[in-house]
């Protein structure tokens, strides 16, 4: 017996021969139960996932799931709680651009990258919010190497090529409420790319997609490139890591002076000799003191 298609070629066949003519797009139909393969979408970018290990985290000083009731996970329970505030539009004063929030320093080594690593983590737990941690120290990206993962393509990308997705750069982590944007591909301008309109417009987007998600921008340092006093300009928070008993007080105040305009400013004394007499076996903390400082524009 003759298939479906030998059939129609016979008749097709039969048809010329009658002097019938066809049109140039002729086809075979397919049978109602023979569905056409699907074509693919043309936004259909997918983050990719990755990784983290937990163990690894908790085993270097990083807030971990793995080790909820850590002496550095009560001391970001304590540094969080206003910023999610001012994220959540319940501080002092509504803050524009509340969930949008970078962790700089004045100078390098200061720990910035660590904490703002932490302030992710920490973060991540609340049962209400998201996290997108985002390595915008482009110059000297660490938190991909920090975190035991490889680099790749993410925010430098991004503004150069604005055809590229920002969900296709997203890597989403076995931390279900984290998820991580790299730094990207070197760029020799990339002061410029910061300060583009195709910067502004990114930032915007990551701050309006998603209404429960608190982006987190590991910056460079203050006083070392000019890059992170352009991204501080789209900022609602600022967290400034100061270590204790090395940052001059005349760096803090220069790198401050930066920042001016912003609006929110949160102060971390980083390596502080705090004593801990909370049980734990390490006899001094990393001791993050802080203040907070609510300053309008």
């Amino acid at each position: 017996m003759n298939s479906l298609i030998e059939q129609a070629a016979l008749r097709l066949a039969q048809l010329k021969e009658a002097g019938a003519t066809m049109p140039v797009d002729a086809r075979v139909d397919r049978p109602s139960d023979i569905e056409p393969p699907a074509l693919p979408e043309k936004s259909g970018a997918q983050s990719q996932s990755v990784e983290i290990d937990l163990d690894a985290l908790a085993a270097a000083g990083i807030v971990s799931p793995n080790a909820p009731r850590s002496q550095i996970a009560d001391q970001f329970r304590v540094i969080k709680r206003p910023l999610i505030s001012n994220a959540a539009g319940k501080g002092a004063s509504v803050v524009v651009n509340g969930n949008l929030i970078m962790v700089t320093s004045a100078l390098p080594g200061e720990g910035k990258s660590f904490t703002a690593i932490n302030l992710a983590m920490s973060i991540a737990t609340e049962l209400d919010l998201t996290v997108l941690l985002v390595d915008a120290d482009v110059g000297r990206p660490s938190v991909m190497n920090l975190l035991g993962l490889p680099a790749g393509p993410g925010l430098l990308d991004l503004v150069v090529d604005g055809s590229r997705e920002l969900s296709e750069m997203l890597l989403k982590t076995n931390i279900k409420k984290l998820t991580i944007l790299p730094s990207g591909t070197a760029h020799p301008r990339a002061t410029e790319l910061l300060a583009s309109e195709a910067m502004t417009r990114l930032i915007s987007d990551m701050a309006t997609r998603y209404a429960d998600r608190i982006i987190i921008f590991d910056s460079p340092p203050l006083l070392l490139t000019t890059e992170s006093r352009v991204l501080a300009s789209h900022m609602g928070q600022i967290v400034m890591v100061v270590q204790a008993e090395k940052t001059r007080q005349s760096a803090v105040l220069q790198a401050l002076a930066t920042i001016e305009r912003c609006p929110v400013k949160l102060m971390l004394l980083n390596q502080a000799r705090t004593q801990v007499s909370s049980g734990y076996e390490d006899g001094y903390g990393y001791g993050y003191g802080y203040g907070y400082r609510n300053q309008t524009a």
